[in-house]
Parts: C-alpha cells; structure tokens; sequence
C-alpha cells in the first residue's frame, strides 16, 4: 500500500508541473506566436538571405526559442551561422554543431528549441552571462568573438 501511495504522489506532482514546462520537442510542436510584424523577424531574414543562408526560413523559430527560453534573440542565429554557416553546411537537423556535429534532431526546429532550451537550463550553461556562456560552448577564445561579431552584424543592439 505504502509503495503504491508514493507512486501515486509521483505521477500526480507530475502531471501538476507538465502544464507549465514544455519540452523542446513539445515547445517544436506548439503553434508558434505570430512574428510577421516583429522587426526582429526583418532583420533575422535580411542577415540570413543576404549571406544565402538556408536558416532564413527558420527565422521564427529561432525568435519563438528565443523568447520562450529568455536567450538574447541573436544568440542562436549568430550560433548557427558560426556552426553552419547557417544550414549551408546542415547535417542530421543540427544547424548548432551540438555534441561536436554528431547529435540528431527530428527537425530544424527541434533542434532549434532544444539548444536554445539546454543553453537556458542546463546546468552547464544556465545563470551565466553570454561570454561564460560561449566560453562553456566552445573554449576557443576566438570562439566567442566570432559569434558576438555575428549577433552585432545582426543588430547592434538587444
């Protein structure tokens, strides 16, 4: 009886959390607010289609992710193009070069979301500023300066 009460507690304290958290593969899924009127969104398309990016076509999710996760919204494109050059060089859906190239995403924006979720909760990456942040991504301290450069070119500011 004892074990079956505590199972019990168990399944209920989840299923009283999973409203408020989405996985990234659930967050992937979700309908995605609407961005057209979002000048982010401008600047996202105008960076990725004037470097012939693949990426531009994910410039919503990128902002969804963004948003969602509380990430600065030029972090992840500014990733992507530094990792693949923004899909041209896309292997297995990982624009990200996550786990040096060899993790597998079911889509683009699965992926998208569960970078952008991991750099915001993940133990390694979480409560840390940008620099710690690409520091813990990538040690190469060219690295960061690299991927800044990117979100400046993207737009100078936040």
């Amino acid at each position: 009886m004892r074990k079956l009460l505590s199972g019990g507690m168990v399944v209920f304290a989840g299923m009283v959390t999973v409203p408020w958290t989405l996985s990234p593969q659930q967050a992937a899924k979700a309908a995605a607010p609407d961005y057209r009127n979002d000048p982010r969104l401008q600047r996202l398309h105008r960076f990725f289609a004037g470097e012939g990016c693949p990426a531009h076509q994910f410039s919503d999710a990128f902002l969804e992710a963004a948003d969602r996760y509380s990430l600065d919204w030029r972090l992840l494109p500014s990733i992507s193009f530094v990792e693949s050059s923004g899909g041209k060089a896309l292997r297995n859906n990982n624009l990200f070069g996550w786990a040096s190239g060899r993790a597998v995403f079911p889509s683009v924006v699965a992926g998208i979301h569960t970078v952008g979720y991991l750099l915001a909760n993940s133990a390694l990456y979480k409560d840390k500023n940008l620099d710690a942040v690409l520091a813990t991504y990538n040690p190469d301290p060219a690295y960061a300066l690299r991927v800044k450069s990117v979100m400046r070119r993207i737009c100078p500011t936040r």
